[in-house]
């Protein structure tokens, strides 16, 4: 990890948010029903938005506009992604920290806060216990410390894969970590991972100068801004972006995201493979002002509207939320979400030894507080009765369909044709090797509901014949 005085940029690197030009859009009186629905439909033809037209549909606080909205979002998550929903979980390797966040239990002023870093055997036993849940994709959260550095990272992303357990196995491994120079991305990279994510947290310059102190890394606002634009041009072509909404008004931390996309979409030619938008949570040892907490409908608001600005983003919505709130969401265009989530360093492994209060969680371990705590398999259950397919895939990221590529084969649709397929795949083992009865019952019905939609073809035949190996012998990651 480069010290302060080498944070180096690329070149030509531009600080392409103007917070007059975006806050200028949030004013004035809303728009009419015809504007919002020309953009509607410009987002239905799976385009993506400008902030200009973004922010017609923030600006569109009526009822009936909202609803258009929502439903808007609703029809273009189906299109795109079907009813898959992709599950994943964190894993916290280390809280140590040199930045000051004032929202962060983690920041390094933090006396109450317990400070550790997994060593091999701890990280080995969080990954087993992991994969006996059923879980195959994980993101990796390091703080910004030096010992976390770009070779440290790319160990444990080895030693993370190196981690197999009867039929239990790690296929991909995600990172959100501090942003690195273009040669520590090239170490990640060459270590397998997936998708690098860096939240700028806030786009609005004064807000971020409020909450990230000068003189510490995370102060510095442009190399922060500049961090994905590096991964790009070391490699990375699959790169995910966030905002904690709370930290300024969310209107503007929706277009900053799209700026962003937008900026590195034009820029790269393609965009982030991920848009994040956590809610501020609790945290120990922070104070904030309530001035810009999102209520309910705002986040609602928020999340269609994203969905509408980038059609081919992949949304996540993690376990901050609570459960009744990730489940009315869900529809407005989430592709991605955690459960059966432990924010705590060695949370999954030890978490019944510390926590003998009956207490659910302590906060001087955590980062925040979660607001959903169910296990996975209750996660996986209720998406089943809501008619998702639950979904491990990961065989675009092993076959080189990322970046440009992904998007060679998104925009025409291929991507739907290939995901069903081997989401019914990554269910199907999950229900044989891991799943309660409950939830297997529930899942059948749902694989048999999905083939029966799925017209003849060479490639149905294949995949039935595949639901049968594997619920039949020990054939496992099969995908098309």
């Amino acid at each position: 990890m480069s010290t302060l005085a080498e944070m180096t940029l690329t070149d030509g690197a531009t600080d392409f948010i103007d917070d007059a030009k975006l806050e200028s859009l949030l004013r004035g009186p809303g728009p009419d029903a015809v504007r919002v629905r020309e953009v509607i439909d410009k987002s239905l033809s799976k385009e993506p938005l400008t902030v200009e037209e973004t922010a017609v549909l923030l600006r569109a606080e009526a009822p009936d506009l909202g609803e258009e909205i929502r439903e808007a979002a609703r029809s273009l998550k189906r299109k795109v992604y079907g009813n898959r929903i992709v599950l994943f979980a964190p894993l916290y390797i280390g809280n140590e920290c040199v930045n000051d966040c004032a929202y962060c239990a983690f920041r390094r002023s933090n006396k109450d806060v317990i400070r550790r870093t997994l060593d091999e055997v701890e990280l080995n036993r969080e990954v087993e216990t992991l994969e006996k849940d059923g879980h195959k994709r994980l993101i990796l959260v390091f703080g910004e410390h030096p010992r976390y550095d770009a070779n440290y990272i790319a160990d444990c992303v080895r030693k993370v894969y190196s981690v197999k357990i009867g039929h239990g196995e790690t296929r991909r491994v995600n990172i959100n970590a501090a942003p690195l120079d273009h040669e520590g991305y090239r170490l990640v990279k060459e270590a397998g991972i997936g998708t690098y994510q860096i939240f700028m947290e806030t786009y609005h310059h004064d807000a971020y100068r409020r909450v990230h102190p000068e003189g510490t890394r995370k102060g510095n606002y442009l190399y922060r801004l500049d961090g994905l634009s590096r991964a790009f041009e070391a490699g990375c072509d699959d790169v995910g972006i966030g905002a904690l909404f709370g930290l300024h008004d969310w209107r503007f931390e929706v277009l900053g995201l799209v700026e962003h996309a937008n900026y590195l979409r034009g820029r790269y030619g393609v965009g982030p493979h991920t848009i994040s938008f956590p809610r501020l949570r609790p945290a120990s040892g922070t104070e904030l002002e309530d001035r810009w907490i999102v209520d309910d409908e705002q986040f609602k608001h928020l999340v269609a509207v994203l969905r509408l600005a980038v059609p081919y983003t992949g949304m996540i919505l993690t376990a901050r939320e609570s459960a009744q709130i990730r489940r009315e969401v869900m529809a407005f265009g989430i592709s991605q979400i955690d459960a059966g989530s432990r924010i705590e360093i060695g949370g999954y492994s030890t978490r019944s030894e510390w926590l003998s209060d009956g207490s659910t969680q302590a906060a001087e371990r955590e980062q925040f507080t979660l607001g959903d705590e169910r296990k996975l398999d209750t996660v996986v259950r209720e998406l089943l009765e809501d008619g998702y397919v639950p979904s491990w895939c990961t065989a675009c990221y092993r076959l080189g369909r990322t970046g440009e590529h992904f998007m060679e084969f998104a925009i025409p649709g291929f991507i739907q044709r290939f995901c069903t397929p081997n989401a019914l795949s990554t269910l199907t083992e999950y229900l044989v090797d891991y799943a309660c009865e409950d939830t297997r019952k529930v899942g059948r019905r749902v694989i048999d509901d999905e083939l029966e939609k799925m017209p003849a073809s060479p490639m149905k035949t294949e995949l039935v014949d595949r639901l049968r190996r594997i619920r039949e012998s020990d054939d496992r990651d099969l995908y098309f």
